[in-house]
């Protein structure tokens, strides 16, 4: 394993602890009431959510509303190596279980979003984020243009700094509890 990799998958070990003392139904509705906010300013057509899993904080709530006026789309895994797809998500919709234990739905309807809202376990001010380490969000957005990267968290999600490598790219901005922090 590569020096960048161990330090990874520390942060990566620290950082889930970090999210679960982090959770909060408090935090959770405040973070959910910023984002709700932030996308009516953006007033996109196309969002991709994410269906949580483990101690993820959970948009779900804010995807069923947008999607009374906006389409929205979860993650599926295309394969190793690859970017992400999206497919068409509604409330009540059928899931089944994906790659890693994910849900999507069982009938796909595959879109590009405009605006994807991404889960992490960490991230820092220069908008960085420490995913699970499969890097599909990296190769997502380095594939998708033009789109905006939202990140959703809790704020005790926030680590001095993420370690990166040439592979990661910057979110546009960083949803929590305590408001949006961006470019």
């Amino acid at each position: 394993m590569s020096d960048i990799a161990e330090i990874k998958q520390a942060a990566r070990d620290a950082a889930f602890a970090a999210r679960k003392s982090a959770r909060r139904a408090a935090a959770e509705a405040a973070a959910q009431a910023h984002l709700v906010a932030h996308l009516q300013a953006l007033k996109p057509r196309e969002v991709a959510g994410y269906l949580p899993i483990g101690t993820e904080i959970d948009p779900v709530p804010i995807m069923a509303a947008l999607s009374k006026r906006v389409g929205i789309s979860v993650p599926v895994v295309a394969g190793t190596g690859q970017p992400l797809r999206f497919c068409r998500w509604r409330p009540g919709i059928r899931l089944e279980e994906g790659a890693f234990g994910v849900m999507v739905p069982v009938e796909k309807y595959w879109v590009e979003p405009e605006v994807l809202i991404v889960p992490l376990l960490a991230f820092d001010d220069r908008l960085f984020r420490l995913g699970y380490g499969g890097g599909f969000y990296d190769r997502t957005l380095a594939a998708l243009s033009p789109r905006v990267a939202l990140g959703f968290a809790f704020s005790g999600q926030r680590m001095a700094a993420v370690p990166t490598e040439p592979t990661d790219h910057a979110l546009d901005a960083i949803v929590t509890e305590a408001g949006v922090l961006s470019k």
